[in-house]
């Protein structure tokens, strides 16, 4: 997926704000980016204390990340996604595979008519296994695309960032995404996650039972180990690890 490009501003101070980019087709037109990136988050529950957005707001986070650092064309996020496993729970809303799969096909075949030769898809959210399939399939018909991150880039931002818990036991709502939170949005972490803490390493029947079968207040890691500054330093360190992809 690397191409060529150098690690820098390539961008306008508008695609900077809130979670959306603000680009004009001016903007589009002027910065000219080869590569876009794809933010894929999910609305699901989150415990009591994070917002059903959660992913989604990770995920924007990861991306607005690297579009500071290189010259890449930032995307709008998919909000929804597949979070069967959630269903249990008020407020979640999923949709299928097949739909996922079809939606990121399309936005991709879009961006290659209008000359964008590139497409990096930021996963939010673990329970969108199609999205390795869409990338897998893409590759093989000789189209450039790529899924971010990977579990190794999220183990080197975890070990940077000093974060304590396992990808193993920081499965949801838990330590990492909790210090994201604080640090890219605060103002949507409500009290609670201080005590919130709940482990469940085996969970070998998720696919079949779903989480509620092994949390019930859905929350599976330990979110009271969370802080702004290692929020600050796991997105430092993602961004750091996209430049390989680009």
């Amino acid at each position: 997926m690397s191409g060529s490009g150098a690690r820098g501003n390539g961008r306008g101070p508008a695609a900077e704000t809130g979670v959306l980019p603000a680009d004009t087709t001016e903007d589009v037109r002027a910065r000219g980016a080869r590569v876009a990136v794809l933010p894929v988050g999910s609305f699901e529950q989150h415990g009591p204390y994070l917002p059903l957005a959660t992913d989604t707001l990770v995920a924007c986070a990861v991306a607005r990340e690297i579009a500071a650092a290189y010259p890449v064309r930032l995307l709008p996020p998919v909000t929804v996604s597949c979070s069967h496993e959630h269903a249990s729970w008020p407020g979640t809303v999923s949709i299928s595979a097949v739909t996922l799969h079809a939606v990121v096909s399309d936005i991709a075949a879009s961006l290659r008519r209008s000359g964008v030769a590139a497409l990096v898809v930021v996963n939010g959210h673990g329970g969108n296994y199609v999205l390795g399939n869409v990338v897998q399939e893409a590759s093989a018909r000789g189209e450039r695309m790529a899924l971010f991150p990977a579990a190794e880039d999220w183990e080197t931002a975890r070990e940077r960032a000093g974060v304590v818990t396992s990808l193993l036991t920081d499965m949801h709502a838990g330590e990492i995404e909790t210090s994201i939170l604080l640090h890219a949005h605060p103002e949507f972490v409500r009290p609670g996650h201080e005590s919130a803490d709940f482990t469940a390493d085996d969970r070998r029947h998720l696919l079949t039972l779903g989480m509620s079968a092994y949390t019930e207040s859905g929350v599976i890691g330990r979110p009271s180990l969370g802080s702004a500054d290692k929020g600050k330093k796991l997105l430092a360190s993602l961004a750091e690890s996209f430049g390989p992809y680009f």
